[in-house]
């Protein structure tokens, strides 16, 4: 039995239940407001294999699985919500860490502003259409709030993989799995023949073993083929073309035969993220502003969620911090090649509300009627709820400072850093020039590569 990773806690809280109506529900009928954390219930729900990236841009392009040719359906471009969730191996991810080829689990919603979308809008029925025959592989929900790979959706919805049976010769072969529910013995179990070859990676333990280790400690038989008896795993599942007219087989990058060899891509991907995270900080919306004289200002913000727990442990009534408007696709507004430390506000965490990672200290509570008469909400991003929504961490934060910049105004999005975090400078696609955000940063067109 597969054990959760610790940093699911704030992934797992949100998504105890899922409505199973959801993917059917009427096109068009939901789209994500400005500061509110959309209903995971409400998502569309599809797969497909990530066939572009364009990370800087928190956007990309996956070829959708449906009842046609796999191979020759056109790649259907998505773009993340600034709060959405990537997992990758059972841990946070961005983009940039998800290999080409890989297939993911998608849960996405209808453009929020269509006028400001960086992916094409499409009407809000097209998923209904049939493209070149594959009904449903372009959805109009093409604004993502979950992206998960094959152990990570299997970890959050309670699901293992059982190998039945292999085949082999020279090295390569077919495996016969079953992807059934760990605790739910009447849930019908989804049966696949998937590819594996020499490529494919086995981990056990703390070992990254080769189809010729398992031949030769006679695991597998070097040909022909072997009942397996349900043997639990985790799999890392991809898409490649496959001889014989096979349009919808999909193949194995890894198999992870035990608990320790998955904790330990896990525990990889984790550490891979919060480095990540800590030079580009982390995300959150405007709440609230009260101004003060001079400059001065109280902004009131919620944290989005999905990151490990450690990163969110950094932030501390007290401690110094700085917080710098982003762009949707989360590029730090900065001018010219100024990094962000220099363009962004400075000042301290006067308050943490709602991080179960710390003891709960409010240095400047306020009763309802004071929030309300200083234009504060009551209770905000359910920052003291149990089970806040996917994409919210939960966890609210005062920050002042004595010089607020343009970009924190209610329901905007800014990126927040404690000053213990490395000051860095970013790589020039991921923040916007001379602080502006116009079509040509968000959709960059040739003039981009440089000429000789």
């Amino acid at each position: 039995m597969f054990l959760v990773p610790r940093s699911w806690f704030l992934v797992l809280v949100g998504l105890l239940v899922v409505t199973a109506h959801a993917a059917n529900e009427a096109p068009g009928t939901y789209r994500p407001e400005a500061g509110k954390f959309p209903p995971l219930e409400k998502a569309h729900s599809y797969r497909g294999e990530l066939v572009f990236v364009d990370h800087a841009n928190r956007r990309g392009s996956l070829r959708l699985t449906s009842g046609g040719i796999f191979r020759t359906t056109a790649p259907h471009p998505f773009a993340l919500l600034p709060y959405a969730v990537v997992r990758y191996h059972g841990a946070p991810a961005d983009l940039r860490d998800i290999p080409l080829g890989t297939m993911l689990h998608v849960r996405a919603f209808l453009p929020p502003d269509p006028k400001t979308s960086a992916v094409p809008v499409l009407p809000v029925n097209n998923r209904e259409k049939s493209p070149a025959g594959n009904l449903g592989t372009a959805p109009a929900e093409n604004h993502v709030l979950l992206l998960e790979d094959e152990p990570s959706y299997c970890q959050r919805e309670g699901l293992v993989w059982e190998l039945k049976e292999l085949e082999i010769k020279n090295r390569e072969g077919t495996i016969f799995a079953s992807r059934e529910a760990q605790n739910n013995a009447k849930a019908k179990p989804s049966d696949e023949t998937l590819t594996f070859d020499a490529a494919t990676r086995i981990w056990r333990g703390r070992e990254c073993l080769r189809i010729e280790h398992l031949i030769a400690d006679k695991t597998w038989p070097a040909e022909g083929k072997k009942a397996l008896g349900g043997q639990v795993v985790n799999l890392g599942i991809t898409w490649r073309p496959t001889p014989g007219g096979v349009f919808g087989r999909f193949h194995l990058s890894d198999i992870w035969l035990d608990d320790e060899a998955m904790q330990n891509a896990t525990q990889h991907q984790t550490e891979l993220h919060k480095t990540f995270i800590r030079s580009r900080w982390i995300p959150a919306w405007v709440d609230a502003v009260e101004y003060g004289k001079f400059g001065r200002a109280t902004v009131t913000a919620t944290l989005f969620g999905g990151m490990d727990a450690s990163l969110y442990a950094d932030f501390k009534p007290g401690i110094t911090a700085l917080m710098n408007g982003v762009e949707n696709t989360l590029k730090h507004t900065e001018g010219g090649t100024a990094g962000p430390t220099q363009m962004a506000a400075r000042g301290k965490l006067i308050e943490v509300r709602g991080n179960p990672f710390l003891p709960q200290i409010d240095s400047e509570t306020k009763s309802d009627s004071e929030k309300k008469s200083a234009g504060l909400p009551e209770s905000v991003g359910n920052q003291n709820s149990a089970s806040p929504p996917l994409g919210s961490s939960g966890i609210q934060i005062r920050f002042e400072t004595d010089l607020i910049t343009e970009g924190m105004r209610p329901t905007r999005i800014v990126k927040v850093r404690p000053s213990s975090w490395p000051d860095v400078h970013l790589p020039r696609e991921e923040y916007l020039g001379n602080g502006a955000s116009n079509i040509h940063e968000r959709f960059p067109t040739p003039a981009i590569f440089p000429t000789y």
